[in-house]
């Protein structure tokens, strides 16, 4: 059981996730919400696609740096985790699967559904990192089993972002490779902690794609 995180869809947008055929998730960032999140849904075009919300208790989803060891951040990490899982559990109970699925975070969200995809490998629809990577420090076992089977991956990030060493991001990619998946990467120079016009191109070319337009 989910003490932390409560899991549930907190804000939706788009078409209604029982009227939807595709569903794209999206997991906020450190003190954001599911609405502000969803604000990113405003600037991506996508028919029968329902975008929908978790959200984080107090706006966090775990204290510390994603790069401390992993004892640090519990028991908020597996909270957090198993609240990516309900969501999609959710959306699948609805009637569309995994693969019609794309998973979007940002900075914290971004480590979120990074860390989630690489534990659960299985088809997505998708999955936009921006500005995040998996979690954990560098000594962190990375020994993931299973397959993401062509999902996908777009990771976008600045190569001075404060928060997002630019040496994870490459790790992320990386580890999504061996995991089977189609990568695209972009390093951003001296671009803020922010999501900028190409990354949301690069997510709506994956959406196109996902629901026959591309």
């Amino acid at each position: 059981m989910n003490e932390l995180h409560d899991g549930t869809i907190r804000a939706s947008y788009g078409t209604p996730l029982e009227d939807a055929s595709s569903a794209v998730i999206m997991i906020h960032g450190r003190g954001d919400s599911a609405a502000g999140i969803l604000g990113l849904a405003a600037a991506l075009e996508a028919s029968a696609t329902a975008f929908v919300a978790p959200e984080a208790m107090h706006s966090t989803w775990y204290p510390h740096s994603f790069l401390e060891p992993l004892a640090l951040n519990q028991p908020w990490l597996d909270s957090a985790l198993e609240a990516v899982g309900s969501v999609l559990s959710a959306v699948e109970a609805a009637g569309i699967a995994a693969e019609r699925t794309m998973l979007l975070g940002f900075s914290q969200g971004a480590c979120l559904v990074s860390e989630f995809a690489a534990r659960n490998p299985e088809r997505y629809g998708g999955l936009a990192i921006l500005s995040g990577g998996v979690i954990g420090p560098d000594d962190t076992d990375r020994n993931y089993a299973g397959s993401l089977d062509g999902t996908e991956v777009f990771l976008g990030c600045s190569d001075v972002d404060y928060h997002i060493p630019v040496e994870r991001v490459h790790e992320t990619a990386e580890i999504m490779e061996r995991l089977g998946a189609s990568v695209t990467k972009r390093i951003y120079p001296n671009f803020a902690h922010a999501v900028n016009q190409d990354e949301i191109d690069h997510v709506q070319a994956i959406l196109e794609r996902l629901t026959g337009k591309g």
